[in-house]
């Protein structure tokens, strides 16, 4: 990979990796529109870690606050603080994690067209549009373990290339009545254990490969795609505070028709 390859591809993926708009659709279309061939395993652990310090650290005192109740509820054997958001997100995993085992081969094996990847982001591009007309104003204390399960088994549904999992999991939780805010903050937790989970599976596949790697540019793409992560994420919530998904919507739908351009 050259260095304009590992930069484009870095930030492609730190920005859209918490928005609601695809990054499976990106990291298809752009290799797709400059003829570059696929980035490799090695690439995708960094970017994936990268994205994961980013959200970790964005999180960094809310996270240790719910660790804290957690272990504390552990104790008391009671739920105590913010403990019940700590089992839903460890809940709202489990839905991901048996249909990625179940159907993850027939999803690379089939659901990676570019008809497929279209298709879903134009889908639930709308459907997001739908959930966002009307948000309600249900908190995270209005969590369950039974809407963490309803969520998380919309997550899974974001194994589907362009379906976009923050996508997917903000639309559910608005559905479901929650604020804007409240949608994003739970679908950000969410995505802590889905890509810890992930990079640790293409880390062992990595392993297993014994492959050389240009550390120096591995290690490239994890700062850029971190930082692009970051910056990301603070500048979504701060928009979504006062304003609607509309602009992600409409960006959505222009890109799913360029996608059908480009592949069909």
């Amino acid at each position: 990979m050259d260095i304009v390859q590992i930069v484009i591809l870095s930030l492609v993926q730190g920005i859209s990796e918490f928005l609601p708009i695809s990054s499976s659709a990106h990291l298809v279309l752009v290799p797709k529109l400059f003829g570059w061939q696929d980035q490799g395993l090695a690439f995708d652990v960094a970017v994936h870690v990268g994205t994961l310090v980013a959200i970790l650290f964005y999180f960094k005192d809310r996270i240790f606050k719910l660790l804290s109740d957690f272990l504390s509820s552990i104790r008391q054997r009671k739920m105590v603080g913010e403990s019940m958001l700590v089992y839903a997100v460890g809940f709202a995993t489990i839905p991901a994690g048996i249909f990625g085992l179940a159907c993850g081969d027939l999803i690379e094996q089939y659901a990676r067209s570019g008809f497929v990847i279209a298709t879903t982001t134009i889908i639930f591009g709308i459907m997001l549009y739908l959930a966002d007309k009307s948000p309600g104003l249900k908190s995270e204390a209005n969590i369950t373990i039974k809407i963490a399960l309803i969520i998380g088994v919309a997550q899974a549904l974001a194994l589907i290339p362009g379906v976009s999992r923050s996508g997917i999991t903000i639309t559910a939780a608005l559905f479901l009545g929650f604020n804007r805010i409240t949608s994003a903050n739970f679908s950000f937790l969410m995505s802590i254990p889905i890509i810890l989970l992930a990079g640790g599976l293409e880390t062992i596949k990595l392993i297993k490969s014994n492959t050389t790697y240009e550390w120096t540019d591995l290690g490239l793409a994890f700062v850029l795609s971190a930082v692009s992560a970051y910056i990301c994420v603070k500048l979504f919530m701060g928009l979504i505070s006062r304003a609607s998904m509309v602009p992600f919507v409409v960006y959505r739908l222009m890109l799913g028709v360029f996608l059908f351009y480009v592949f069909i």
